[in-house]
């Protein structure tokens, strides 16, 4: 199906841009004000006048203004354009700031920096000595590093600086939850600069190949229109397949390809138009979606797709998941059409396909072990001691807490270790982090060096043994990607003062294992391993490693079972009582036995869950066998509730849904999660699964509400109602569940005769919330569920009556229930 609309904002007058005409007004802002916000359209100018303009600023006067970019390729050409426009080399007024690259001096008044380099200034000088204003760009990206900078700023702010400006500005703004953490605080809107965007729709057949479609629209645009092509994919995986459908493009079209793993220098060259005036086809991935115009580009050919990484706590993994794009993405991507004039826009999606009206921020999905190490070093051990636009959720930072933990980077009270605060000084992940300051227990420190270069800019090719990768480093004179990871790695032997001179890649495995101990894995069958973290893990059996006896799986697919490997590292099994001091002794352990229906004790040596060695245990202490007890009811995933227990678990969940957290989340899940709180002290004795799913749950969890609690319970949501017939019926709080307790209809199944009289539905939880009426025939049959007995009476009543006095004569059917004397009795017969 094809369609197309058009959609433009008229263009101002060449030179000039619509920020402009908003400058005195974002400088009035700050003037009176310590925090601002701009909501500007693309094309506006906010990246490159707003900066400069805030350096005439009274209070700019005295320190530097820093600007936040959410990419390193962003960054250098935004201050490379300003400092154009001063007529000055970068370096000067105008300088950068950013991983591995600093280009700055005495003179420089305005550092554009990286989004995480932020983070690393304010922890390593929380006064933020010499820097007058803070503007964060492009925040509706909502990186994690952009929100944890912003929550770290606030508090600067406010605990120390009171004097520090703050501008947050974005072409998107979800202006409420920003003003949530910033205060009612200055708004200047601004719209951009664009120009006619005609969108075309090609809905992809998915049976077939879907880069030989691609690759026609992409033939398709180019003979149709003007200009160069960007065409906007959800991964590197995707443009190397759609590079190889576009081999043999016409004479005077060059290919280019845009991604994250590219070096600066080549980004930038595909950013920029050909030298040569050849028109350009650009393959990029959501790099290009915001942030820069990529020059010349007057086509777009959106995917519809994007591909993020979701970590998933429970496992420890990160998996890559692909979805469809959002509504604002998808309308940032088409913008990129119109920067520099009239464009066309390819959406290879039908029209009516539904799109998401924003993407998730990463911190709702992302590894939070960075995150978690930061906290740590800003001395928070509750989060909540922060402003965050979306808090960090719980499950994901525990995870990343119990990883540190497990690291030896922080203590039982979530503070830094001595380990933790050496790793501070190393601008990498944790558990690289971690491998870099250990490295000199096994006399590798360049080895060290190379590797966490490797996997922190994922250079080096696609071997999945890292040793092959290893075995070719690259010196100063590399080109691409190599000359990065040489730079990257150089940047780090620098750190450690060593060299990068590499005499035996042997203590591979071992660094590898220091960072990444949950991943180690002892071989089953050839390709098929265990990992400590206790799921499986596969290569395929003709890779060499497949017949390793142990080795580091670094990166995976993050599947629960049966994930397959990407990276890994060869591991020799006698060096894990050297790593990990704690497999050299006996621990008891039990195990649920589900064929044997028994708890099953053992003495092991162990990493994890992979058993180094094992002998009988003799006896079983108290609190293994709670602990194995859990651990099997958790395997199974739910409780044994009965009946009971299940109504006291909705009727609180209904409680909870109504009136907030002060009433407590009974849920299976956060049972299940909470089970060493509640459930622990009444195992005393009990060794079978079967006595543990015999114990009275409702009264256990009962027994955790106080007394008004209670009382309360009894009067908000009720066992039983009172109805006009004077029976007490019983509420049932679970038969209508929608979709778990937190959906719960409380469902009064009564017989009719005995609501005669009753003029309104029944409601509970203070008038809140009505019950459901299921009403019955005199013999307990279903006749009709109703919300509303008063338009029951006014309409429904009638039909049931014609139907049902026949059947049921004995029982009264009068032509006014509402005025009727309700009865749980039949009439007595007449005498004969």
């Amino acid at each position: 199906m094809t369609a197309s609309d058009t959609s433009s904002i008229d263009a101002p007058a060449h030179g000039a841009l619509p920020i402009d005409a908003r400058l005195a007004e974002i400088r009035g802002a700050l003037d009176s004000h310590s925090r601002a916000l701009l909501v500007a359209e693309p094309g506006a100018g906010k990246t490159t006048r707003v900066p400069l303009a805030l350096l005439d600023s009274a209070w700019c006067a005295t320190g530097k203004l820093l600007l936040l970019e959410p990419r390193r390729v962003a960054a250098r050409l935004a201050a490379r354009y300003m400092a154009e426009r001063l007529g000055e080399p970068v370096g000067e007024t105008v300088g950068y700031r950013m991983r591995g690259e600093t280009r700055v001096g005495e003179r420089t008044r305005l550092e554009v920096v990286t989004q995480g380099v932020l983070t690393r200034l304010i922890q390593d000088d929380p006064m933020l000595e010499g820097v007058a204003g803070i503007v964060f760009d492009e925040f509706h990206e909502r990186s994690l590093d952009a929100d944890l900078g912003l929550a770290l700023t606030l508090d600067v702010q406010t605990g120390l600086r009171e004097d520090l400006r703050l501008l947050v500005m974005s072409a998107t703004l979800d202006v409420g939850a920003l003003t949530g953490v910033l205060g009612e605080v200055p708004l200047v809107e601004c719209p951009g600069r664009s120009f006619p965007v005609t969108t075309h729709y090609r809905a992809l057949n998915t049976r077939d190949a879907t880069a030989t479609q691609q690759a026609g629209v992409v033939r398709e645009a180019l003979a149709r229109e003007a200009g160069d092509v960007l065409v906007i994919l959800p991964g590197v995986g995707e443009i190397r397949r759609l590079a190889r459908e576009l081999t043999g493009l016409p004479a005077g079209v060059v290919l280019h390809e845009l991604h994250g793993r590219l070096p600066l220098e080549t980004q930038q060259r595909a950013l920029s138009r050909d030298p040569d005036g050849r028109r350009r086809v650009v393959l990029a991935t959501a790099i290009a979606e915001s942030s820069v115009t990529v020059d010349g580009v007057r086509i777009v050919i959106d995917s519809g797709f994007a591909r993020e990484p979701v970590f998933q706590p429970r496992l420890g993994l990160t998996r890559l998941a692909t979805h469809r794009v959002s509504r604002a993405s998808a309308d940032q991507r088409r913008g990129r059409a119109a920067r520099q004039g009239p464009g066309v826009c390819y959406r290879l999606w039908a029209e009516e396909q539904p799109l998401p009206a924003h993407a998730d921020p990463e911190i709702r999905q992302a590894d939070l072990t960075p995150l978690a190490f930061e906290l740590a070093r800003w001395g928070i051990v509750e989060p909540d001691a922060l402003s965050w636009v979306t808090p960090p959720p719980a499950a994901a930072l525990d995870a990343g807490r119990s990883l540190l933990k497990r690291l030896g980077v922080l203590d039982d009270a979530q503070r830094l270790t001595a380990l933790g605060r050496a790793c501070a000084h190393y601008p990498v992940h944790p558990r690289l982090a971690v491998m870099l300051e250990r490295a000199g227990e096994l006399d590798a420190r360049p080895l060290a060096c190379w590797l966490a270069a490797l996997l922190e800019g994922r250079a080096g090719g696609e071997d999945r043994d890292l040793a092959t990768t290893l075995a070719r480093l690259p010196d100063g004179r590399a080109k691409g990607s190599e000359r990065q990871w040489y730079r990257d790695a150089r940047r780090l032997a620098d750190t450690l003062a060593c060299g990068l001179s590499v005499d035996s890649l042997a203590p591979l495995g071992e660094l590898l294992a220091l960072a990444y101990p949950e991943r180690v894995a002892l071989r089953q069958a050839p390709g098929r391993f265990k990992l400590a973290a206790g799921s499986l893990a596969l290569l395929d059996a003709s890779h060499p490693l497949a017949h390793a006896k142990a080795l580091v799986a670094v990166e995976l697919d993050g599947q629960a079972q049966g994930a397959r490997i990407f990276r890994a590292a060869a591991l020799e099994p006698s060096r894990l009582e050297a790593l990990f001091p704690e497999t050299r002794d006996f621990r008891p352990r039990l195990t649920w036995s589900e064929t044997e229906g028994r708890l099953i004790g053992e003495e092991v040596r162990a990493l994890g869950e992979l058993t180094i060695e094992r002998r009988p245990l003799r006896k079983m202490p108290d609190a293994a066998i709670r602990e194995a007890l859990l651990a099997a009811v958790r395997r199974r995933g739910r409780l044994a509730f009965d009946a009971g227990a299940e109504q006291l678990c909705a009727r609180v969940a209904l409680l909870r849904r109504e009136f907030g957290e002060t009433w407590p989340d009974w849920s299976q899940e956060r049972l299940l999660a909470t089970l060493e709180d509640w459930l622990s002290p009444y195992l005393d004795g009990i060794r079978r699964l079967e006595r543990l799913d015999a114990l009275p749950f409702a009264r256990i969890l009962l027994d955790r509400l106080d007394w008004s609690s209670r009382q309360a319970l009894d009067e908000l949501a009720p066992t039983h109602l009172p109805v006009p017939s004077g029976s007490r019926i019983r509420l049932d709080y679970v038969s209508g569940r929608a979709g778990g307790a937190l959906d719960a209809e409380p469902v009064l199944a009564v017989k009719l005769q005995e609501l005669f009289g009753l003029g309104e539905t029944p409601r509970i939880a203070g008038g809140r919330v009505p019950v459901v009426l299921h009403l019955l025939s005199p013999a307990g049959r279903p006749l009709q569920v109703t919300r509303d007995l008063a338009s029951f009476w006014e309409r429904g009543y009638f039909e049931v009556r014609k139907d049902m006095r026949g059947r049921y004569p004995k029982h009264p059917w009068p032509e006014d229930p509402r005025t009727a004397v309700a009865t749980a009795r039949t009439r007595r017969r007449a005498p004969d």
